[in-house]
């Protein structure tokens, strides 16, 4: 089932300190010797796997998942980089200030390291597959949220956008004022969430279910087509890493199938 190799001092110039970075190649990456294959890159990178060094009991097993889709027709291999969140994750992942909870924004040095240093590294060291419509990106509440940013501020680079759970009511919604229109770029972006989910995070009440909803229709508003964006709501569905797996299979297979 694929192997995944762990960098554990990568350096971030544009944030200050390293990180560590898990990347996932499907079974057939040694075998396929003149292949190229796409890349995902997803946040909150010590939660993906299903591996001995994750952190934590309940991870995503994005790469189970990614072998079961492959298995079954639904996709075809990619190569998944997960990057560990580092000393400050609510300030990594927020693209804008949220003064309701005093964090100050880390989200924009986090895209370039992204852009200007991890990809082209990936893009030299594996066989990758070129091109927006090949890159995506993908995380859970403010990972999502981060996902969003990264396609709306680099649609050029990344044209496939999973955001779970998404924060997008953080910062009192800036997203919603950011993006403006249509990238005119390829693009495919999965939104989900609890129909009803609901959680405080350090008093900020955040409705997921309602906000993930209006984030869909702003962005039918701008003229995204069904084939461009698509919306799941899942009846009971709450804010934890078990609900982001059971959804990951359906996920990946509209986002990278």
């Amino acid at each position: 089932m694929g192997h995944v190799h762990i960098l554990r001092h990568f350096p971030s110039p544009q944030e200050g300190f390293n990180r560590t970075v898990r990347i996932y190649t499907p079974d057939n990456y040694d075998a396929s010797r003149d292949h190229r294959f796409p890349v995902l890159y997803m946040h909150d990178g010590q939660n993906v796997f299903a591996h001995p060094e994750s952190a934590v009991f309940d991870t995503w097993c994005a790469n189970r998942v990614a072998e079961e889709n492959v298995s079954a027709g639904r996709m075809e291999p990619w190569i998944i980089v997960a990057v560990d969140s580092g000393p400050g994750r609510f300030q990594e992942y927020s693209p804008w200030d949220e003064p309701r909870n005093g964090v100050s924004a880390r989200g924009e040095a986090y895209g370039r390291f992204l852009v200007e240093e991890l990809k082209p590294y990936i893009d030299r060291t594996y066989r990758t597959r070129q091109g927006s419509e090949w890159t995506g990106t993908m995380g859970s509440s403010l990972g999502g949220l981060i996902s969003l940013y990264l396609g709306w501020k680099f649609p050029r680079v990344f044209g496939r956008i999973g955001a779970l759970s998404p924060t997008v009511m953080w910062s009192e919604g800036r997203l919603f004022d950011a993006w403006r229109e249509h990238s005119q770029r390829w693009t495919r972006i999965y939104l989900d969430a609890g129909a009803t989910e609901f959680i405080h995070a350090g008093g900020i009440p955040l409705d997921y279910g309602q906000g993930t909803r209006d984030f869909f229709h702003h962005l039918k508003g701008l003229g995204y087509g069904d084939h461009e964006v698509s919306l799941v709501l899942e009846p009971g569905g709450e804010h934890h890493e078990k609900d982001w797996q059971r959804r990951l299979p359906g996920a990946m297979q509209w986002l990278l199938g």
